[in-house]
């Protein structure tokens, strides 16, 4: 499964939204990556990988989802990028 978001906050993804994706995303047994436009695809379980997508405001990102549970993953990870610091 998979679903397209657009970053809103201002300062981007850093630390601590980067921090709070990787949090929901590892309660998740299920695989879950995030894609930039450009098809740079890193594991949403990684500080690291997430990290160096460089996301920034208005740049979107792809969260994909494989396996047991990949439907919550994907909306609850969704709604975590969605509302990170506005």
């Amino acid at each position: 499964m998979q679903q397209t978001f657009t970053i809103k906050n201002p300062t981007g993804v850093h630390a601590r939204p980067a921090g709070a994706i990787l949090k929901k995303a590892s309660t998740f047994a299920c695989k879950v990556e995030l894609e930039k436009a450009d098809g740079t695809r890193v594991s949403a379980k990684g500080m690291v990988g997430i990290l160096k997508l460089g996301l920034k405001q208005g740049d979107q990102v792809t969260v994909i989802t494989e396996g047991d549970g990949e439907a919550e993953a994907l909306q609850a990870v969704g709604e975590v990028i969605e509302s990170i610091f506005e």
